[in-house]
């Protein structure tokens, strides 16, 4: 049997979440839903499936020590940092490096450091019942989130004939994926009863994933086997170093996933939220009669459906509707909620201006 192993990318901005978060400390170091930073809960979910030795996080250079400080559970060197962002393509092909350093037959599950589950023993399953099938296939698994209402703001995968059942998952061939659709179309979708949201989740071997790369991508088959002989060598961020200012950035949907013909998905159906922008909060906090998510020290007078985070001190909304408020960081946020996605908008011209590059 191979070894089962597991890649956290975690080197996400979280840039809309800001201000409460920054490019020193984003999304995924915080407790942003439940008690322990994001990317504690993401090693936390695999307890049982795959050993803290065999778990990798990879993440930005200067978020290495705050990662390791996060997710004590890990061994300090299992938590690699990227020079330069390269975008998800690249960051897989390192993951898989530092597998097949360990073991040219692996099995892995590539997962996100900022996403938040619960159902975690169908999680579980769906996992370990991918991982079976990517050791017994020339498979790329990756796992559909059964939607539970027409989402705009997903990628969706279009489901086609049944492959096969494992630890009680039903498992599909992927027809397509397809970009996040306008209302109309998200509809559409959700009523075919054949789509589901991507996840941005995967499971294969190691040599499922060359023989892909080499197919569809080689220049990440060229960095991954580089990286794996630094890995071997304990020196996989020197290889970093070397080989990533050179490299082109592209994710690995664009990479791999729309290209290959030998794609499963997992139907997943446990409880799965991106948390993308603020507004994702107000399923996983308490509201008040008039509909506000208060957080924090916050007080209201005749306001109705607002957001706000107080992190430090007090803060008090009047007469308002629909607004995120957010004071955190030494920065205060004021935003309709309808323009949450905007806010990283906000933080590009914040850097562009360059006189904020301590708040941001």
């Amino acid at each position: 049997m191979a070894g089962r192993y597991a890649v956290i990318m975690a080197g996400g901005k979280g840039e809309r979440f800001w201000p409460l978060s920054t490019s020193k400390h984003p999304k995924q170091l915080l407790a942003l839903v439940g008690d322990k930073p994001l990317i504690a809960q993401a090693v936390d979910r695999l307890d049982g499936l795959v050993p803290p030795e065999h778990v990798f996080v990879v993440t930005n250079a200067d978020l290495v020590d705050a990662t390791r400080e996060a997710a004590p559970l890990l061994p300090p060197e299992n938590i690699v940092g990227e020079p330069i962002g390269r975008d998800t393509a690249a960051a897989v092909a390192c993951g898989g490096a530092l597998v097949k350093a360990k073991d040219e037959n692996g099995v892995f599950a590539v997962l996100t450091a900022d996403q938040v589950m619960g159902d975690l023993d169908i999680f579980s399953n769906t996992l370990k019942g991918g991982m079976d099938l990517a050791e017994a296939n020339d498979i790329l698994v990756t796992i559909g989130i059964k939607p539970t209402y027409a989402a705009t703001g997903f990628g969706y995968i279009e489901s086609g004939a049944d492959f096969q059942a494992a630890e009680g998952v039903a498992f599909k061939k992927a027809a397509r994926f397809v970009e996040k659709p306008d209302e109309d179309t998200a509809t559409e979708y959700l009523e075919t009863g054949k789509f589901f949201w991507n996840s941005g989740m995967f499971i294969w071997s190691v040599q499922a994933l060359e023989k892909a790369f080499g197919a569809h991508c080689p220049e990440m088959l060229e960095l991954m086997k580089t990286l794996t002989g630094y890995a071997a060598d304990g020196k996989i961020i020197e290889g970093m170093e070397a080989t990533y200012p050179d490299l082109g950035k592209i994710s690995v949907d664009y990479a791999l996933m729309e290209k290959a013909d030998n794609i499963v998905m997992a139907c997943g159906t446990f409880y799965w939220d991106d948390v993308g922008a603020w507004p994702a909060l107000e399923s996983h906090f308490d509201q008040d009669a008039a509909g506000n998510t208060p957080i924090g020290t916050v007080e209201t007078l005749d306001a109705e459906n607002n957001i706000i985070l107080s992190k430090d001190h007090l803060t008090a909304v009047i007469g308002v509707k629909d607004l995120i408020v957010v004071q955190a960081e030494g920065v205060t946020l004021v935003c309709p909620k309808d323009r949450a996605q905007d806010i990283k908008k906000m933080v590009v011209s914040l850097r562009e201006n360059g006189s904020y590059d301590a708040l941001l």
